[in-house]
C-alpha cells in the first residue's frame, strides 16, 4: 500500500503541495504576527493573549488546510474521474479500492502532516520572538504532553472530516463541488454567530467523523464492479 501511496505522491507532484504548504505557514505566521501586534497597539493584548493565541493558531490552520485537503481530493482522486485517468490506473492488476484507498491515504497523511508542522513551527515561531511582539504566549503550554496531544487529535480529526467533501465530489463527478463543500465544512466547523460556535462541541465531531467514515466507504463502494462509463 506505501508504494502506492508514494506513486500516488510523485504522480501528482506532491513536491507542489509542499511548496504551497510551506508559502501557506508563513503567510499565517505572520498575519498572526500582524494580529497580536494590531491588539497590542489596540491596547486589548491582554485578553488575546489568556486563552485567545492558541486558539487563533488552531483556527486559521484548520481553515486553511480543510480547503487544502479540498483541492487535493479534486486532483487525487475526483479529478482522475473527470479527466478519464482513473480506467488507465483501474486497468491494472490492482484491486480498484486499494487503488483508491492509496490516493485516500496520500491525501490524508500528506495534510495530516503539514496540518500538524505548520501548528508547531507557528506555536514555537510565536513563543520564540514572542518577546520582540511583547506576546507573552498565554495558552501555548509547550512544555505539556497534554498540549501536544491535542494539538495532534485536532489535526487528525479535522483532516478526517475535510473528507466529508469528497462524498460530494464523487457523487457529482465535480472538483468545483468538492472545494465548494470544503467551504461549507470550514463554515459549519469553524464558523461562529455571535457566541455561539460548534468548534468545541465534542458530540458534533464525533458525528462529523462518522459522516466522514461513511463518504469515503460510499466512494470505494462497489468500485470493483461499478461501471466506469
Amino acid at each position: 500500500m506505501f508504494k502506492l501511496i508514494k506513486l500516488e505522491w510523485k504522480k501528482n507532484n506532491i513536491a507542489k503541495y509542499i511548496r504551497s504548504a510551506i508559502i501557506t505557514t508563513g503567510i499565517l505566521m505572520l498575519f498572526l504576527f500582524a494580529s497580536a501586534k494590531e491588539l497590542e497597539g489596540a491596547g486589548t493584548l491582554e485578553s488575546y493573549e489568556k486563552g485567545m493565541l492558541d486558539v487563533s493558531v488552531a483556527l486559521f490552520v484548520h481553515m486553511t488546510y480543510i480547503i487544502f485537503t479540498g483541492v487535493m481530493l479534486a486532483s487525487f482522486i475526483v479529478g482522475a474521474y473527470e479527466k478519464k485517468t482513473i480506467n488507465l490506473m483501474f486497468s491494472y492488476p490492482i484491486r480498484r479500492q486499494k487503488i483508491l484507498l492509496s490516493k485516500i491515504f496520500a491525501v490524508w497523511i500528506f495534510n495530516f502532516i503539514a496540518m500538524t508542522v505548520s501548528k508547531v513551527l507557528i506555536y514555537v515561531s510565536l513563543k520564540a520572538a514572542g518577546p520582540l511582539f511583547s506576546i507573552k504566549g498565554e495558552g501555548i503550554f509547550l512544555g505539556s504532553p497534554e498540549f501536544w496531544l491535542k494539538m495532534i487529535l485536532s489535526s487528525a480529526v479535522m483532516v478526517s472530516v475535510s473528507f466529508l467533501a469528497l462524498a460530494v465530489g464523487m457523487k457529482m463527478r465535480s472538483s468545483k463541488a468538492v472545494i465548494v463543500t470544503s467551504v461549507l465544512v470550514v463554515c459549519l466547523t469553524q464558523g461562529q454567530i455571535g457566541a455561539a460556535t460548534l468548534a468545541d462541541n465534542l458530540y458534533f465531531f464525533i458525528f462529523l467523523l462518522v459522516l466522514a467514515a461513511v463518504a469515503v466507504y460510499l466512494s470505494i463502494y462497489h468500485v470493483e464492479t461499478k461501471d466506469l462509463a
